[in-house]
């Protein structure tokens, strides 16, 4: 499938395991999926769409951290792990403080091994939901007899899937249904 992506759609992909890394997310979900193509579509016709909807980068990126609550790790996770006397925090201040200030995102990804390594950014997975927005894509550019998927077609995918963590982003500043028509109609007038 990947070999249909446009450049920018691959830019987006790419750009959405970046922002899963920089969240320190452990896994890529839509929301990351979002911002890799917000990132992708700078100087497009679909950015100019999400810039005219609020959905610059930094808006987007602000926002799906304050989904996450600011954190790599969802309050729930944090608890979990604290109750089993893991305390987020207190491992990255100790390492801060042993290797000096932001040590693990300095750190390169083979330096980092085991489970602790894959969260913080060796291999970072899709999440189901990014996984089926991806698949959605396809369907979207089929439907629309086009014969590369791009970024916008990601984006419809995002819009069709029915995943909280891109579409809260987005309801943020404008309705899925909304930014579905503004992005249709700009496919169709570049048809």
């Amino acid at each position: 499938m990947f070999e249909r992506f446009t450049t920018e759609a691959r830019d987006a992909v790419i750009g959405a395991q970046a922002e899963a890394r920089a969240l320190r997310s452990s896994q890529i979900g839509t929301e990351h999926l979002l911002l890799g193509v917000v990132a992708a579509a700078a100087g497009t016709p679909l950015g100019q769409v999400l810039d005219d909807a609020g959905l610059t980068l930094g808006a987007t990126r602000a926002a799906a951290t304050e989904a996450r609550g600011g954190q790599a790790l969802g309050a729930e996770d944090a608890e979990a792990l604290r109750s089993i006397g893991i305390d987020l925090d207190a491992v990255r201040e100790s390492l801060d403080a042993s290797f000096g200030e932001n040590a693990l995102d300095r750190a390169e990804p083979g330096e980092r091994r085991g489970w602790f390594g894959r969260l913080m950014g060796e291999h970072v997975p899709f999440t189901a939901a990014s996984k089926k927005a991806l698949e959605l894509s396809l369907r979207e550019a089929l439907a629309r007899k086009d014969d590369r998927i791009g970024a916008e077609h990601i984006l419809l995918g995002i819009l069709r899937g029915d995943d909280a963590g891109a579409r809260g982003v987005i309801a943020a500043q404008l309705s899925a249904e909304e930014l579905r028509r503004r992005i249709v109609e700009m496919l169709d007038r570049a048809a």
